[in-house]
């Protein structure tokens, strides 16, 4: 793999965008540097990721960052490492190896199980000549998880804090699937899974939070930490009484999750005109929703970690 000065030649470019406030905070004891947020975003969302389809060289550079950007924050890795390899499956039904970054942030008591806080790094690649850059899908979740790990690693948590970036999601959710069949700890210790894909636009600055039906004793949490968010909390779409598309049950990496009994929380805009689309790029992300809902899924982590390490069980 070639060194990451030469994987990100424009990288210096990329830096370049709209003036932003340094720090987002909703609520208010929760600071996001935004900044920051965006410069992972446009990176991973950059022309020369090509797309980041697992098991192209596109998808290794997106890797090859994450790394860095893990080893920088100063997360664990669990024996073996940050790298969870399997054997994927095209969807046009080729093989290759795809991999999922895992890390912990160890919590303060020892025997409260763990969060799971997931996004996949994977898009749909190059089509057609035509890069599919998948800003909001989901470098936007990705960024995201990066800024809830460096929250968690200055502000340390009582339960053990699971930092999944899965590969091969738009494959058909395998590296969620494999972890959950391999999962770094017993799967018992596994209390809940908060999952983001698509967090960064929707132009009546709503976010949706997927997984109450299945799991009613999360509202009163998701309901609370919608009344101090500064953007529009919703709760939704995971009903089987749904019309096609709409329940999002299992349509991203927590669905794995719910499948082996495991609550699940997950945060998503609607589709939008960029979903799946060559205009899913930097310029339509909107960067002050997309800090104030990445604060607001800190907050849900906050609140969960104090439950989980209490013992609460948010299955029925």
């Amino acid at each position: 793999m070639p060194p990451l000065n030469r994987i990100f030649p424009a990288l210096a470019a990329l830096l370049v965008a709209a003036p932003l406030a340094a720090q987002t905070t909703a609520p208010p004891d929760i600071r996001v540097d935004a900044e920051r947020l965006m410069t992972d975003l446009r990176t991973l969302a950059h022309d020369s990721m090509e797309g980041r389809r697992a098991g192209t060289p596109g998808g290794q550079r997106a890797r090859a960052y994450l790394l860095r950007r893990f080893q920088e924050l100063g997360l664990q890795p669990f024996d073996g490492g940050f790298e969870q390899k399997f054997a994927m499956r095209s969807r046009d039904g080729t093989g290759a190896e795809a991999v999922n970054l895992i890390a912990r942030i160890p919590g303060t008591d020892p025997d409260a199980r763990a969060i799971v806080v997931s996004a996949h790094y994977d898009h749909v690649g190059v089509r057609d000549g035509q890069v599919y850059n998948g800003a909001d899908d989901n470098a936007s979740g990705t960024s995201a998880l990066l800024a809830l790990a460096e929250y968690f690693q200055a502000n340390r948590p009582r339960s053990t804090i699971i930092i999944a970036a899965f590969d091969a999601e738009e494959a058909g959710l395998q590296g969620a699937r494999h972890f959950v069949n391999a999962p770094p700890v017993p799967i018992e210790r596994i209390a809940v899974n908060v999952n983001m894909d698509m967090v960064s636009r929707n132009e009546a600055g709503e976010v949706w939070v997927a997984g109450t039906y299945h799991y009613p004793k999360l509202l009163p949490l998701v309901e609370e930490i919608g009344e101090r968010s500064s953007v529009t909390v919703k709760v939704g779409h995971d009903r089987p009484d749904l019309p096609q598309g709409d329940d999002w049950t299992s349509a991203s990496d927590h669905g794995p999750f719910h499948a082996a009994g495991i609550p699940f929380l997950y945060f998503g805009v609607e589709d939008h005109p960029g979903y799946h689309n060559p205009s899913d790029d930097t310029e339509h992300i909107r960067p002050e929703f997309y800090a104030s809902v990445v604060a607001t899924v800190i907050d849900a982590v906050r609140e969960l970690d104090e439950k989980v390490a209490a013992g609460e069980v948010f299955k029925q």
